[in-house]
């Protein structure tokens, strides 16, 4: 077995000892000044609902309710300096800091520890008769400004470009036919989903070329998406792996399926180019006192039978939702599993101040907020549901079965890359990270997982 070297020894010895003061610090705040914590986090409360409701008017109450939120958040800090608990404060948060910091580096998840440690998977040799597929529209047109057709003749990889009228999936079916032993696909998560497809209907190696918008399966894989012609290496000597996907019916998603209010916002023609924008807009009729309630019914993870949501999401694995680190990512795309959140907004305010947290990452929940795992997952309706796969918007018949395949896909990422989401870079919450630390400090090596 492998040692821990000194320095992460002692930085976990600094983590915990600062967690354990963090800890006495808050208890004494807790003991000698409860008026003042419940009156500061009342205020931070009034603050955010004054924000919430701001953006969802206009003119005077428009106004209004912005001044009201300024001035509840400036009111802790009013507090902090006229009890003359500043300097008590500042510790709290330079001791959370080095906790954090410390932890970090004890437990080797900086994201500069993960990049220079091995590629997870296993090394495989150069592809024998390697396709690109190629949409030249996704992302703004990188398919062109990457020259990624050029690129991929360079080094022997045939291309193929998607022309108006194309079926994607028949033009992956005819690269298998011809004698692809590697599929690729460079273009946005819907159409990475569809060659992903092929390939596992055939059990071709895949790859995935971050040619689209955003990018998350790339993301989730570990790759640079920054690095879009650094992909095509996977084509050569490489590391491969194996992770799930999700599917709806016979239909492969590699990321999530939506229903309720972001799949009727994606329907929108505006929400390519103004997402938060075009949410807020919309969010107002769809939750107002004249909407009518979506026709959505599942049964919970206790057993429960729910009747409607606002928003329903199911990803192929969980993505960390929890916090500001690695939000929006998934630590592992291999767990077997779908991710499932069911969520329901007391009205429009309440929604909108959601859809700006996660635009900006933030991570406070809606009260009535239920998350959790499986692998299957039943949506009924009394009318066709309109769904979201992958930013893709279609219309599906009830009602729609949800599982997952585990391992189905073989994927092949460079030797070069990550390899791990961001989400993998964040330590594992709770006691989790306590006894890691504790098993770092007394220099027993903590596996870190994709």
């Amino acid at each position: 077995m492998n040692s821990v070297p000194a320095v992460r020894r002692v930085s976990a010895i600094v983590a915990l000892v600062a967690i354990l003061a963090a800890m006495a610090v808050t208890v004494v705040a807790l003991a000698r000044h409860l008026p003042w914590l419940v009156t500061a986090i009342l205020c931070l409360w009034l603050a955010i609902a004054g924000a919430a409701y701001a953006v969802t008017r206009t003119g005077l109450r428009r106004v209004v309710a912005s001044l009201v939120a300024v001035g509840a958040l400036a009111a802790p800090l009013v507090l902090v300096v006229a009890y003359g608990r500043l300097l008590q404060v500042l510790f709290l948060v330079v001791l959370v800091a080095l906790a954090g910091i410390a932890t970090r580096y004890a437990l080797g998840r900086d994201i500069k520890s993960l990049k220079s440690g091995p590629t997870p998977g296993v090394a495989v040799g150069p592809a024998a008769r390697p396709v690109l597929l190629m949409n030249p529209k996704s992302g703004g047109g990188k398919v062109e400004r990457f020259q990624l057709a050029e690129e991929a003749r360079r080094r022997g990889i045939e291309p193929v470009v998607l022309t108006p009228g194309d079926d994607l999936v028949r033009l992956a079916e005819q690269a298998v036919a011809r004698g692809a032993d590697v599929i690729g696909m460079a273009g946005g998560d819907g159409s990475q989903a569809l060659v992903a497809g092929v390939a596992v209907r055939h059990d071709v190696a895949f790859v995935c070329v971050p040619a689209g918008t955003r990018n998350h399966l790339a993301m989730d894989l570990g790759l640079d998406r920054a690095d879009v012609v650094g992909a095509l290496d996977a084509f050569g000597e490489a590391v491969e792996r194996r992770i799930d996907l999700g599917l709806i019916g016979d239909r492969v998603f590699v990321n999530n399926a939506t229903v309720g209010l972001y799949a009727k916002i994606v329907q929108s023609r505006e929400y390519r180019d103004h997402k938060v924008g075009t949410a807020l807009e919309l969010l107002p009729a769809m939750l107002g006192p004249d909407a009518v309630p979506f026709d959505l019914r599942f049964t919970g993870p206790d057993g429960t039978e729910h009747e409607s949501a606002h928003l329903l999401l199911v990803s192929n694995d969980r993505y960390e939702l929890g916090r500001t680190e690695g939000f929006g990512s998934r630590r592992r795309i291999d767990a077997g599993t779908l991710g499932i959140v069911a969520a329901r907004f007391r009205s429009a305010s309440h929604a909108a101040r959601f859809a700006r947290m996660q635009a900006s990452g933030r991570t406070r929940r809606p009260r009535d907020w239920i998350e959790w795992t499986d692998t299957s997952f039943e949506l009924r309706s009394g009318q066709p549901v309109e769904i979201g796969i992958d930013g893709e918007a279609l219309l599906l018949d009830p009602p729609i079965r949800f599982r997952t395949a585990p391992g189905a896909l073989r994927v092949r990422i460079p030797a070069h890359a990550p390899g791990y989401s961001p989400a993998a870079a964040v330590p594992t919450p709770g006691w989790s990270t306590i006894t890691a630390l504790l098993q770092t400090a007394a220099g027993r090596p903590v596996a870190i997982e994709p």
